[in-house]
């Protein structure tokens, strides 16, 4: 890891690749070039439509591929940040060690394992640095940059993966659906449903064979939202030293708790579950007898691959089985 402290410097990057952004804007492009054909049309509307969807996507594009890559190297006496866009000049910045009165580390509010340094300079700006990768080692991290720099009353941030905890959690505890929220939600599915079929009635037009179909569909829809809802409220992992609980909800509510051992586990890696490798990376857990585990969302990919080689110290797993 950069920030790792095996290094006497810390270092912190952030923004994607060239090949990261070219993927990404090269699918954005190619969703708005399927609007083109509304340009040689005689429909005022559809030419209007494939002329905003080529706007949209140029400027998708151009954000994308124009978006900075920021790095942070902090050593024992100063700052070094670092500022490029592609095809730019790097841009340097130094800030002394004399030059910081204060350092705050607020976490994100749409990714919880994620940690920012913010820095207030004597001048009173604010710096803010690239998230912190190894974010379970977060509370080291942030003393050591303390006491290089001479900065009182840093308050350590509340993180439920650092390493410094007995237990590691991931996710958050679990709380059963009400069964008056599941029913609102049954009764909506079943309305919706019936919705069209009442219509049709109501104006005397014969319902047709969609409408007629969606009244099993709708009571379905009910029966399953009444009998599976609990099961979408996800999983709670709880790791410790030589084993993780896996608490999850059966469909009616009750808990259900699996056990993790070290010895169990035939591989671990990280995988992108969503649309960014910014946001929706998990650790998955195969295990001997064939059974997947799939942890909650936890960030990007290293600090899914950081929470992986804390999972995998901690179960004393064989480096072979180790895929992060």
């Amino acid at each position: 890891m950069d920030d790792a402290n095996t290094s006497t410097d810390i270092r912190l990057r952030e923004g994607s690749s060239i090949a990261q952004r070219l993927v990404v804007s090269g699918f954005a492009a190619a969703v708005a070039l399927c609007f083109t054909p509304g340009l040689f049309t005689h429909d005022a509307l559809e030419i209007v439509i494939a002329v905003v969807a080529l706007l949209v996507g140029a400027g998708f594009v151009v954000g994308i591929m124009m978006a900075p890559a920021v790095v942070w190297i902090i050593t024992p006496d100063e700052i070094l940040i670092g500022h490029q866009r592609p095809f730019g000049k790097l841009q340097t910045r130094l800030v002394g060690k004399d030059e910081i009165s204060r350092l705050q580390v607020p976490g994100s509010r749409r990714v919880k394992a994620r940690f920012q340094l913010v820095f207030t300079l004597v001048s009173g700006e604010r710096l803010t640095s690239p998230p912190i990768s190894d974010v379970t080692h977060v509370h080291d991290t942030v003393a050591r940059i303390a006491a290089q720099f001479d900065v009182p009353n840093v308050e350590a941030p509340s993180n439920p993966l650092d390493a410094s905890n007995p237990e590691m959690h991931l996710g958050e505890p679990l709380e059963a659906f009400s069964a008056r929220d599941i029913r609102i939600v049954a009764l909506i599915a079943v309305a919706l449903s019936a919705v069209p079929y009442a219509y049709k009635l109501w104006r005397g037009w014969p319902p047709s064979h969609v409408d007629i179909l969606l009244l099993p569909l709708g009571a379905l829809a009910a029966f399953a939202v009444y009998r599976y809802a609990n099961l979408a409220t996800g999983a709670f992992w709880v790791i410790r030293q030589g084993d993780i609980r896996v608490e999850r909800l059966w469909g009616d509510g009750t808990p259900r708790t699996d056990s993790i051992r070290g010895d169990e586990v035939k591989t671990i890696t990280v995988e992108r579950r969503g649309r960014s490798e910014d946001e929706h990376c998990i650790v998955v857990i195969r295990l001997h007898s064939g059974r997947r585990f799939r942890s909650p969302r936890i960030g990007s990919r290293l600090e899914a691959g950081a929470v992986g080689a804390e999972i995998v110290r901690r179960l004393g797993i064989a480096p072979e089985s180790n895929k992060i």
